[in-house]
């Protein structure tokens, strides 16, 4: 039998495996209803072992063919795979913070604008660079900022915006853009939680001058782990690019040499003319990069996420309707103009109720419903902050609400209907019995 029928078999037997597994039977308050999680199939299974029968163990062909799949979906010039959104995220920043922008880039010292109310990896590389993050605070029920306040904080050393789009919910991204273009700063779209959603009918993502995207199984598309650099500007790719292959300035694929054909004749830095390109490194960079096997999984979530993102709607839409008119509790609004991918469904309870955030969250928690915070609440408020050169604009009162009283749980592809109904059923009991209303 030859190698090519062999593998055929292989993969035939990988899908029957698959297909073998038993089926989940959905037991109310017995069967974990996950907050975050990954919906996969037996392509994936398949795309995975593929994968792994041809040895594919670092980044190559599949990378890149996974790589022109994300430009295209959001219609960008550059895609560059990493090892994870944080990754990526450290990328976009370093990247603007590069040497060869000359006066464009940024200096320590330099000023960010972002969200308090967040999850730290958005934030954590302007401090890794030197710079200064400044904190917004947020609305409640759309838990985004608004261009108002980022306007109220700029100041003449403002260099950048970077802010991600929270719980899938687009922040007012056409106006910060215009904003950003106003002042000549860079803008940065942490698009982690937010693929497929939309703003003024564009996809988010898209009007920044870097889009950053997660692969981690809670988000809408999975390599397990992951992440993805976005642009339309070839040179800011470019940095991206050599930050994250170890800082070199040679661009020669795995595998490949001397694609430039002058591999032996450069002279760059004080080297002597004709030191091997594949070792001049032109940037204090990283090894931030994936493997073939993770993207062939990319490469088969890809063909999905237009019905995840209808999934993701179903599940919203469903919960929100059946919660309608709760006492006690604040629920979510999609922001004017936009159209969420929902990454999850966000909850405040209000000053006023007869029940307090731990006490739901303690409830659902018993009946084996998971539920998140909102990441880190109040960022400025956790150790790793403490005593760190940053700035607030305003008060940071919402932001503090959620600290205390916000928590989110589950709308992913892998929530039936039969489980959000018992999510809707859950919370209802719980505030109309401490409400002292009859359901």
């Amino acid at each position: 039998m030859s190698a090519g029928s062999d593998k055929e078999e292989i993969l035939e037997l990988t899908r029957t495996y698959h297909q073998s597994g038993a089926a989940e039977d959905f037991v109310p308050g017995v069967t974990p209803i996950w907050p975050s999680g990954a919906a996969l199939d037996e392509d994936d299974r398949v795309a995975l072992v593929a994968a792994a029968l041809d040895m594919r163990i670092a980044a190559g062909v599949t990378a890149r063919k996974f790589e022109r799949g994300l430009a295209q979906y959001f219609g960008l010039r550059k895609a560059h795979l990493t090892n994870s959104g944080s990754s990526a995220n450290l990328l976009a920043v370093s990247a603007l913070s590069s040497r060869q922008l000359g006066e464009r880039r940024l200096r320590p010292g330099d000023e960010v604008i972002t969200v308090a109310a967040g999850f730290p990896t958005t934030v954590n590389p302007i401090v890794q660079n030197g710079l200064v993050p400044v904190f917004v605070d947020v609305e409640l029920g759309t838990y985004n900022t608004t261009v108002e306040r980022v306007a109220a904080a700029v100041s003449p050393r403002t260099r950048a915006i970077a802010m991600a789009h929270t719980l899938g919910n687009p922040y007012q991204v056409a106006e910060v853009a215009a904003l950003a273009e106003e002042h000549d700063l860079y803008l940065i779209e942490d698009n982690c939680d937010a693929v497929g959603s939309t703003y003024q009918g564009r996809l988010t993502g898209t009007f920044g001058h870097f889009a950053t995207v997660s692969f981690y199984p809670a988000h809408h598309i999975t390599t397990g782990e992951g992440g993805c650099v976005l642009t339309n500007d070839l040179k800011l790719a470019r940095l991206v690019e050599q930050l994250r292959d170890w800082g070199r300035d040679c661009w020669c694929e795995p595998g490949q040499d001397n694609t430039c054909f002058k591999r032996f004749d450069y002279q760059l830095g004080t080297l002597p003319h004709g030191y091997d390109h594949k070792y001049i490194f032109s940037e204090i960079g990283y090894n931030l990069k994936t493997t073939d096997l993770q993207a062939a999984l990319g490469l088969s979530q890809l063909g999905k996420l237009s019905e995840f993102g209808e999934v993701r709607r179903r599940n919203w839409s469903h919960l929100r309707k059946a919660l309608d008119g709760l006492p006690g509790l604040l629920l979510p609004e999609a922001t004017p103009g936009s159209d969420p991918s929902w990454f999850g469904f966000v909850l405040t309870v209000l000053p006023d109720a007869p029940f307090s955030r731990q006490e739901l969250v303690a409830f659902l928690e018993e009946r084996h419903i998971g539920t998140r915070r909102l990441f880190g609440g109040n960022l400025t408020r956790h150790p790793a902050y403490i005593g760190r050169d940053y700035r607030i604009s305003g008060e940071l009162t919402n932001t503090d609400v959620i600290t205390e009283h916000t928590f989110w749980v589950g709308v992913y592809p892998g929530l039936s209907i039969e489980k959000i109904d018992y999510v809707a059923e859950s919370i209802t009991e719980f505030v109309r019995g401490r409400s002292g209303e009859v359901a």
